[in-house]
């Protein structure tokens, strides 16, 4: 008796979820004007949030540029002993681990990325023109500290904005591009501080290192500005897009795991109770760590400019090669996470560039030659794309509640940021010019990483089992229970 009503049960329901189909795309004039419609709206919002990569350039920059400023007088000018040097590097990241989750909260909260982010902007980039005006090593912490403290809004903000706008299987592109900002920042930021290191020492009676402050923040609120006018809100929020286009933005993302991002008020997960759901999730924390392990192994980045001078070139010709190893690291991540998409998995995309990354590490161990080891830089630079398709592999696994992913998106990240901590102290320069005790812990923790991982996809090859056996019984039952995640859902492994 059951097997003869159990096809009519599926069949049955095959039936509704057809017509729901069709009742959906009605809507917009049914699938192909549907298709056309989507196509338009993508477009529209790339464009808007492609200046998500200029900011992202800008804020590695500002970050990133003591580096640079080292080179020309920044360490002696201020008379910093020992390890004083790292730690205004490292101090940075203290800020930037303490405001990322409430930075998160409040911006679901506000729902205004459009202010939030550009307001953030002009804040951080004052604070980096007043390391310029820095005379010691109290003021540089100081102004560093706070500077972390505001840039934190930006990269948890940024991967949550995309989260809202983008499905599943346009998240790891998306996310690729906004880090080519990151990576390009490395080229680009290496190139406008050898042009500003080189043309401005002593101008209006000011070192070249401090006009690299006070112009690359001046630039930062320039942009800033301009992005008031730019960027997205939320689909919810948004005022520049048509009622259809809003529509057919709210309902992509229910389609695309079952539940709407923009729910009713009274429907809506509070913003503490998002913060609990993330904090007793084990799987965040796991995921927090394996993204801490491959920070640390990732910190060479903030000592590019040195590493790079151990080939024994002077300080121009050192910033001038740091660039094509960037460049070509932004056309591998690029590529690895179109692929990543298109082929929807994370796992083997994230293994393989760590693999890569740690063959460039052994060969630096391995030789003080000049042209091995500046293979070596490029090998490791590209280890960025792993890096990349993992923050994609963070939001695919945790698609809802949005207050919820809100807060793993910032948790994770500023987790991750104690990896910046301790990779500020392992390129000593007691250890150069080779190195070798600072590569050996890059391919710790890049091992370290990659085993967590694997262990991170059979447990999401085990849920997708869970599902799949759950939806067989609702099958059987005849009952389809309420659903956090739509029937058919599979986390990407």
């Amino acid at each position: 008796m059951s097997s003869g009503t159990e096809p009519l049960e599926m069949d049955k329901h095959d039936e509704i979820h057809e017509e729901v189909v069709v009742d959906r795309n009605a809507r917009f004039g049914g699938l192909e004007a549907r298709k056309k419609l989507e196509k338009r709206l993508l477009w529209k919002v790339d464009a808007r949030m492609s200046i998500l990569l200029v900011i992202y350039i800008l804020n590695y920059i500002d970050r990133n540029n003591a580096a640079a400023a080292r080179l020309k007088g920044f360490e002696d000018d201020l008379k910093l002993e020992k390890d004083e040097f790292p730690t205004i590097l490292s101090i940075l990241y203290v800020g930037y681990i303490l405001m990322q989750v409430p930075s998160n909260m409040l911006l679901n909260k506000i729902g205004r990325p459009s202010l939030y982010i550009p307001a953030c902007m002009l804040v951080w980039g004052t604070i980096s023109v007043l390391t310029g005006i820095t005379t010691n090593f109290v003021g540089a912490l100081l102004t560093r500290f706070f500077l972390g403290f505001v840039e934190a809004a930006f990269l948890p903000g940024a991967l949550f904005l995309i989260s809202k706008w983008y499905k599943r299987e346009e998240l790891g592109l998306r996310n690729a591009l906004l880090f080519c900002g990151n990576i390009i920042s490395n080229a680009f930021g290496s190139l406008i501080a050898s042009g500003i290191l080189s043309n401005m020492e002593g101008k209006l009676g000011h070192r070249a290192w401090r006009w690299l402050f006070y112009i690359e923040g001046a630039l930062t609120m320039a942009v800033a500005v301009l992005a008031i006018f730019v960027l997205p809100d939320f689909p919810s929020t948004s005022r520049w897009l048509t009622e259809d286009e809003k529509a057919l933005a709210i309902l992509r993302m229910e389609e695309d795991v079952g539940v709407a991002d923009d729910k009713k008020k009274e429907e809506q997960t509070g913003a503490w109770q998002g913060l609990k759901m993330a904090v007793l999730d084990w799987r965040v924390w796991w995921m927090a760590m394996s993204l801490t392990s491959i920070v640390i192994s990732l910190s060479f980045n903030a000592f590019f400019p040195t590493l790079t001078a151990t080939l024994g070139y002077g300080p121009t010709e050192t910033l001038l090669l740091c660039a094509p190893p960037w460049i070509f690291s932004t056309i591998v991540c690029f590529c690895l996470a179109r692929h990543s998409d298109k082929t929807q998995d994370r796992f083997f995309h994230i293994a393989g560039a760590y693999v890569v990354g740690i063959v460039g590490f052994v060969i630096a161990i391995s030789t003080m030659n000049t042209a091995a080891r500046y293979v070596s830089l490029f090998l490791m630079a590209s280890m960025y794309s792993g890096f990349i398709v993992f923050y994609a592999w963070i939001s695919n696994s945790f698609p809802r509640p949005t207050e919820k992913r809100a807060v793993v998106l910032a948790l994770t990240n500023a987790f991750s940021q104690l990896g910046n901590v301790a990779g500020s102290y392992i390129w000593s320069k007691q250890w150069g010019p080779t190195y070798r005790y600072s590569y050996g812990i890059c391919i710790a923790t890049a091992g370290l990483a990659l085993v967590m991982c694997f262990a991170f996809r059979m447990e999401l090859q085990r849920q997708n089992k869970k599902l799949e056996r759950e939806e067989e019984q609702e099958d059987i039952d005849g009952i389809e229970p309420e659903r956090e995640v739509a029937r058919g859902f599979r986390y990407i492994l």
